[in-house]
């Protein structure tokens, strides 16, 4: 994410084409008429912990995001058919949700804010369900099993509106003049479809969103085409690598719509308001340079899909990475552009399994940008960290470490970005730069299609290097307060 207000050379390798429940309850025994106790006792015993009710947490623990996800299955598909209607902000839809159980359950929560639930299956069978809060508590007809594989469908309808995040930014389904603004970070993907909403689950996904004819819904990786009736286009999208459900998006305006296949068979698709078209045209040209260049950073891009949705949302004031089609709230500049595309290696396909941890986000895009600057013709990384060091040690950018911001009211503050950014020039001059490079490719491989955390990645940059980095990395990302020494 990046707000969207303004905010030596690297030796580069060669271009490659292209992871509060209540109480359990137990079941009560069941006394078989004429038999004796003692068999009773021997069969109950028998039946022994398999007989327990068990129930999957309503949080995955996040210490920022405390009942973000839910615990005791994974998911590994949503299959998403909605529709909105732009004049009456009315949403209708059905989520089919296959996934696999981690332990023994016989209820389980997903997140679902602000929409009236009709009826839930779980392998086709009625499912009981309540609310409790952001908690869709279901309760299967059978209990299932460590390790089965169940799908559970969802159907639901209302209004969707977005969250307020602490730091009282608006994410999820925000609404504009001629459809919806859809960014998710980092609880919004609740407002609009049921899911396990932490990034630590992270599945692929097709959707059909379907709009009145002459709006167009946008979402992520390949569009898979669309179809007009009766006054009403079906767009099919499918994402087959693995995504965080905070990716997902399903923006719905009047767009503009370009598509094309760049260098190396990668499926393009920008949708730009057209009150937003000329001021994007330039940025928006670059998109596969800018692509290619930070494949030669990072390693191959690791979508099949690409592009941008440019819409005009001015009560979201950001721009977020949703994976594979970026979502601004205006006409990018440069800088933007370059941040939201390296977070689909820094984020997207190497994602977080804490929200502690954003820095490994948000440090590594605005990095990037420097380094776009640096080989481009602009200013190098070093006079950007040197005119960041200028500032005053009462500053914001030193309020807090970056590796932890304290709480999620600053996730998205500056120390996460310039001075995760800051740690990172650090690490560079410490290793020299094709060592850099190596230890930002192998990390970007490593965890492809998964997570990481900043104890991997201090270690990684270590076993690369051979060095200790531990002062370093406490340093710049460990303690809050300006560093007596740049």
């Amino acid at each position: 994410m990046i707000t969207t207000e303004p905010r030596g050379a690297l030796v580069t390798p060669p271009l490659q084409q292209p992871a509060r429940r209540p109480t359990p309850r137990r079941r009560g025994a069941v006394v078989a008429a004429g038999l004796p106790a003692a068999v009773v006792a021997l069969l109950a015993a028998a039946a022994g912990p398999a007989a327990a009710a068990t129930t999957g947490s309503s949080g995955v623990g996040d210490p920022y995001f405390p009942l973000a996800g839910n615990g005791g299955y994974n998911v590994h598909h949503y299959d998403l058919t909605l529709g909105y209607d732009p004049k009456t902000r009315h949403l209708e839809g059905r989520a089919v949700i296959t996934a696999r159980a981690t332990e023994r359950l016989t209820r389980f929560d997903l997140d679902l804010k602000g929409l009236k639930v009709t009826s839930i299956t779980v392998n086709h069978a009625k499912a009981a369900f309540r609310r409790d809060g952001q908690e869709l508590v279901v309760s299967p007809r059978k209990a299932l099993r460590k390790g089965q594989e169940f799908r559970t469908t969802v159907t639901y309808a209302g209004t969707p509106g977005p969250v307020t995040d602490p730091d009282g930014s608006l994410d999820g389904w925000i609404p504009t003049d001629d459809g919806a603004f859809v960014a998710g970070e980092p609880q919004g993907a609740m407002t609009w479809f049921p899911a396990n909403n932490h990034p630590k689950d992270k599945a692929s996904y097709d959707f059909a969103i379907t709009v009145p004819a002459g709006r167009t819904a946008v979402s992520n990786g390949v569009f898979r085409g669309q179809k007009t009736a009766k006054g009403r286009t079906t767009f099919r999208w499918r994402q087959s690598e693995p995504m965080a459900a905070y990716l997902a998006t399903a923006t719905v305006g009047t767009f503009k719509v370009e598509q094309y296949t760049a260098p190396g068979g990668l499926k393009v698709f920008n949708a730009v308001d057209p009150r937003e078209a000329a001021a994007s045209a330039a940025v928006l040209k670059k998109l596969p340079s800018v692509l290619a260049w930070e494949s030669t950073l990072f390693g191959p891009y690791p979508f099949k899909g690409a592009g941008a949705i440019v819409d005009r949302a001015p009560q979201a004031g950001y721009a977020l990475e949703t994976q594979a089609r970026p979502v601004y709230d205006r006409a990018p500049d440069l800088s933007t552009l370059v941040h939201e595309s390296a977070h689909q290696w820094f984020g997207n396909s190497v994602s977080l399994t804490t929200w502690k941890d954003i820095w490994l986000n948000e440090g590594f895009a605005t990095y990037a940008e420097w380094l776009y600057d640096e080989q481009h013709g602009g200013q190098s990384a070093q006079k950007t960290f040197d005119a960041l060091y200028a500032s005053p040690a009462s500053s914001d950018l030193w309020a807090f470490p970056p590796a932890d911001p304290g709480s999620g009211a600053h996730i998205f503050d500056a120390p996460v970005y310039s001075r995760g950014a800051m740690a990172l020039h650090k690490l560079r001059t410490a290793v020299g730069d094709r060592t850099f490079l190596r230890i930002l490719r192998t990390w970007a491989s490593d965890h492809r299609d998964g997570h990481g955390t900043t104890a991997q990645f201090i270690r990684l940059s270590e076993r690369q290097s051979g060095k200790d980095l531990d002062q370093l990395f406490h340093t710049w990302i460990g303690t809050k307060g300006k560093p007596s020494k740049p």
